[in-house]
């Protein structure tokens, strides 16, 4: 009986070893994959607007210039998420939890707003590079990205 015991135990481990190990390589995948489909849809993107290489040069400039201006707003989110989570696990008060909290939603409604200025800023930058025919297939483009994500968001 205790050999028994002592087998099941160790295929038990050696089963969970296995089973991180698989999830381990899963998920090192995911990063190179991600990189491989945000590559196809910008290519795709690119070649239904007919962008010339010029525009395409100027359009990651542009993408590039918007990440770094973006990068600090999106880090203060992060911040202030972790900062509501730990206010959340901490054994404070109620009240004084409850406070906390509604002073860090504000601050993060405050840059959730600069986010979505810098956002406009990005997209109108992007926009002036386009010429007149581009600026109706991209109107055209969203107008169908927005009834494609109200037909997948429709049930929430």
């Amino acid at each position: 009986m205790k050999k028994l015991l002592v087998l099941m135990f160790a295929l038990g481990i050696t089963a969970a070893g296995a089973f991180a190990a698989e999830q381990i390589k899963a998920v090192d995948t995911k990063p190179a994959n991600m990189q491989e489909m945000r590559k196809a849809r910008e290519a795709a993107f690119e070649k239904r607007l007919e962008l010339t290489e010029e525009q395409k040069i100027q359009a990651r400039e542009l993408r590039i210039k918007g990440h770094e201006r973006m990068k600090p707003v999106m880090e203060q989110i992060k911040a202030k998420k972790q900062e509501a989570e730990m206010v959340k696990r901490s054994r404070i008060a109620v009240q004084a939890q409850e406070e906390k909290l509604a002073v860090i939603e504000a601050e993060l409604k405050e840059l959730e707003k600069q986010a979505m200025e810098i956002r406009k800023a990005n997209f109108k930058n992007f926009e002036s590079i386009l010429t007149p025919k581009q600026k109706r297939i991209l109107k055209q483009m969203k107008k169908e990205g927005k009834k494609k994500y109200k037909a997948t968001h429709s049930g929430k």
